[in-house]
């Protein structure tokens, strides 16, 4: 197994620490998930998924260091919950492709993410 090594905050770093396990898995996830409708953003090569914008749009916010209160007011965009909404209305109705069940996937992963990190900022305050 290949070891990679990474400069982040101090910040980031203890914010990171509960998921210290589980980052080769969610990271493997990150760059599994595929999305022919999502941002314009490609991996180094031209054969992988492009990662989808509620992804993209929660990254960007992440390395800004946002503060506990930026964290419990952050919302994806229109454009993310367009989309996740008319990934939804397809599973309804049955008809999502391979990639669009995927992606769907990692619009309930993330989803659970913030849910998790908002729940964790709401339980410190209130242990404050």
């Amino acid at each position: 197994m290949a070891e990679l090594t990474i400069q982040i905050s101090d910040e980031l770093a203890e914010r990171l620490e509960p998921l210290r396990n589980r980052l080769p898995e969610l990271l493997s996830q990150l760059v599994n998930v595929g999305s022919p409708h999502s941002a314009s953003l490609a991996l180094a090569t031209a054969n992988r998924p492009e990662i989808p914008q509620a992804y993209l749009e929660v990254l960007d916010f992440l390395v800004t260091r946002p503060t506990p209160q930026d964290i419990l007011a952050f919302k994806v965009s229109p454009l993310a919950q367009n989309r996740l909404s008319l990934l939804l209305d397809k599973n309804r109705e049955g008809s999502l492709t391979a990639s669009e069940v995927a992606e769907l996937d990692a619009y309930e992963q993330l989803e659970h993410l913030m849910i998790l990190m908002k729940a964790r900022l709401i339980s410190a305050a209130g242990n404050s």
